[in-house]
């Protein structure tokens, strides 16, 4: 059996607001049926509306103490990054041992990171990161980033519609028509088609704004209007299909080409990213202000820095009377839709690293390769080494 003789620990979330976590009883089933042991933190799924009876039904043991379900796990599932738990006074980090594997999103690349991933790699733990996979077609069962990002896509265009003081469709009454909001779709990736996906079956008129025509031409099928950008394709793409960093004349020129569709929106969903660089801005101060007064903006590219300019992280503000939501975590409002999508994400990598009970970090394997962050005490993720000046 494939996991036979391994042990998988399942701890409680511990940061703040966040309600998933990284197994469910589907797949905790699935991997005792595999041979594994599962350890659960008590009440580690209440918040994404999994009971404790749940796992238990389907071959979970309950652990109260976490501290012990860290001793004993061989790979730990996660969906942050460890975290300094107040109840224990203690580190993740600090209850994790040599060899041991965790499986989460690290984003080893980011600042405040840094000292979590050296003591990580400095503990011997052989570090696996989700925003590491390789969006290729052997991956995407286990692409939670994908996953998270069509949560996040969907729940943006609620949360504007939520703050819009007018109808999204058309309205037909005995006092005439109310014209259907107009929406505008800044990047047009996972979460971007998403965002339009969800604004058209609201019925919104929609825009969409990417610098890659295929992104472009994804959105228009998807019943979008494409808003010409005036970017090349040799300028906007980069490698895989990415949209590239612009220089800034070309930035210049896009902003200059997308003011007026910003301008004229009841809502703008902000998805553009640039991979391992900071988010673009594409809306400035000067566009907030000329917009309606009541106008929603949701920035979802805010934990690359954001996509308008007066964005403030984690936080819900007004300028111009204009709503700006730069909420972060926004698939954790999703709970169960986004748990169950990243346990399932979650426990296809599991199964890639792990051959007849064994686990096997193969660095000929494109998805683990690109995936690994520290092994045999060696930090080896690029991006991180690179962000943190050591090559």
């Amino acid at each position: 059996m494939q996991f036979q003789g391994l042990v998988f620990g399942v701890p409680k979330e511990i940061m703040q607001g966040e309600r998933r976590v990284a197994a469910i009883p589907e797949t905790v089933k699935k991997m005792v049926a595999g041979g594994a042991k599962v350890l659960v933190e008590k009440d580690a799924g209440t918040g994404s509306f999994f009971p404790d009876e749940e796992y238990a039904k389907a071959g979970a043991v309950i652990v109260d103490d976490v501290e012990q379900l860290f001793a004993e796990a061989d790979i730990i599932l996660k969906v942050k990054e460890p975290l300094f738990n107040s109840i224990k006074n203690k580190h993740e980090v600090d209850m994790m041992h040599e060899g041991q594997v965790l499986i989460t999103f690290l984003h080893p690349a980011a600042p405040a990171n840094h000292e979590m991933i050296k003591n990580l790699a400095a503990k011997g733990v052989i570090g696996l990161t989700l925003d590491g996979i390789p969006r290729i077609s052997r991956a995407q069962a286990m692409d939670a980033l994908t996953s998270m990002s069509t949560v996040a896509g969907y729940k943006a265009v609620l949360m504007a519609a939520n703050r819009l003081p007018k109808f999204m469709p058309m309205i037909g009454s005995a006092v005439g028509m109310i014209p259907p909001a107009t929406v505008t779709v800044l990047g047009t990736g996972v979460a971007g088609l998403q965002a339009v996906a969800t604004a058209k079956r609201l019925g919104a008129v929609v825009h969409a704004v990417d610098i890659r025509p295929d992104a472009a031409e994804h959105a228009k099928s998807l019943g979008a209007r494409p808003v010409d950008t005036g970017v090349p394709a040799e300028v906007a793409i980069g490698e895989g299909g990415y949209a590239k960093a612009l220089p800034e004349e070309w930035l210049i020129k896009e902003r200059e080409n997308i003011r007026d569709t910003i301008i004229k929106s009841d809502i703008v969903v902000a998805t553009a990213l640039v991979p391992g660089r900071l988010a673009p801005v594409l809306i400035t101060e000067e566009m907030v202000k000329a917009m309606k007064p009541g106008s929603a903006i949701v920035d979802v590219a805010i934990d690359q820095g954001g996509n308008c300019e007066l964005t403030v992280g984690g936080e819900v503000i007004e300028k111009y009377g204009v709503s700006i939501d730069g909420t972060k975590n926004i698939p954790g409002m999703v709970p169960e839709s986004s748990t169950t999508m990243f346990a399932r994400n979650v426990l296809n990598y599991a199964s890639n690293v792990v051959k007849e009970g064994k686990i096997v970090i193969d660095l000929t394997d494109e998805i683990t390769a690109s995936s690994l962050v520290c092994k045999d005490g060696e930090l080896v993720h690029a991006g991180a080494r690179e962000a943190m000046g050591l090559d």
